[in-house]
């Protein structure tokens, strides 16, 4: 028997080869397409995302440097006030009149050693968990040192600080001290030191997110003197400041003769309080 074998055309295998390979292909395309268009997607979704969250922290440091304002504005006037909107920046803004302790005391390393004031003045905290941690330690406004004698050097501590909750924009403030020498009395020089405190603690506590409306009044500023009369000739008078755990210190130069010296120091307080504003 004889097997006959028909020989296929190669033309028609040709043919059929790329009748195939033509939908395998578009396939290939197709899915390509879909995936390079998915990661285009996703990565202008986190490109949007981040724009988004770099804004909201931008209105944040501008709103809180605009309320910063707010309440310089009212120190030493009694009585006055001013409202003040707090922008939505997406975080939680929390007001702690009990919060933020100082201490200050006085040494001139010989008779004189004392506290002369330890009181809570409050804080100002403004919760962001998406700001960047590459922040956190940046001041916009002051430094950390916890009392200033520099002239023109701000009362304000506004910085971004990183806390067990996140990251988080602070508001408080710190003490700032002058002096001057003043005459004497019975032959002794005196030495005036006046030191400024802002105080928050008459404020009303908040924990609250979203546009917040705010009251700010000066209810009072307060002046209590310290007169050291002393029979020695002191030099300079070290004030320390401590707020929360941090401290600092000036050195104050004092004038003296052999008769000894006067140090007299005023505390002004000017008492700051926040609350919600009812429209």
């Amino acid at each position: 028997m004889a097997t006959v074998f028909h020989k296929r055309p190669l033309r028609g295998i040709i043919g059929s080869k790329c009748a195939l390979a033509l939908p395998v292909t578009f396939l290939i395309l197709f899915v390509s397409t879909l995936g390079i268009i998915s990661v285009t997607y996703y990565f202008s979704l986190q490109r949007i995302n981040t724009q988004d969250q770099a804004l909201k922290a931008s209105t944040a440091k501008q709103s809180f440097q605009s309320l910063d304002n707010a309440i310089l504005s009212t120190l030493g006037q009694p009585g006055s006030s001013v409202t003040f909107d707090l922008v939505n920046s997406g975080g939680l803004t929390e007001i702690q009149p009990t919060g933020n302790i100082l201490t200050i005391r006085v040494n001139d390393s010989i008779g004189v050693d004392e506290a002369i004031f330890n009181s809570s003045i409050g804080e100002i905290n403004y919760e962001l968990p998406y700001l960047g941690s590459l922040q956190t330690g940046l001041y916009l406004r002051g430094d950390s040192q916890t009392i200033t004698n520099r002239s023109g050097s701000s009362l304000s501590q506004l910085l971004i600080a990183r806390t067990s909750q996140g990251p988080e924009i602070q508001l408080s403030y710190r003490p700032a001290v002058s002096h001057m020498t003043d005459g004497s009395e019975n032959g002794k020089p005196v030495t005036d030191i006046r030191i400024y405190i802002v105080n928050l603690n008459s404020s009303t506590p908040m924990l609250l997110q979203g546009e917040l409306p705010l009251l700010i009044s000066c209810t009072a500023t307060q002046l209590t003197t310290k007169t050291y009369q002393v029979s020695y000739q002191p030099e300079n008078l070290a004030i320390t400041s401590q707020l929360g755990e941090a401290y600092g210190s000036v050195s104050i130069p004092l004038s003296s003769t052999s008769n000894g010296a006067i140090i007299k120091i005023d505390i002004v307080i000017s008492s700051v309080s926040i609350e919600r504003w009812l429209r």
